[in-house]
């Protein structure tokens, strides 16, 4: 799946990634609307994580799509 699917999608996959990042709120979904910048950082902010390993988790969520 690429990323302008995730877009489109985002109201419907949001419980997907609250799922698979459980420390992102709802406001923080809102805020993200889709946008993986946005939710590459959120991750980092929530789980002290790298942007790299951020994004490396993105990735793995988006092939199980």
């Amino acid at each position: 799946m690429n990323w302008d699917i995730v877009e489109g999608k985002w109201h419907e996959l949001k419980g997907k990634a609250q799922s698979q990042w459980g420390k992102l709120t709802n406001d923080d979904l809102d805020i993200i609307d889709g946008r993986r910048e946005e939710l590459a950082g959120r991750i980092q902010a929530r789980y002290g994580v790298a942007r790299d390993e951020a994004e490396r988790q993105i990735d793995e969520w988006m092939s199980r799509r």
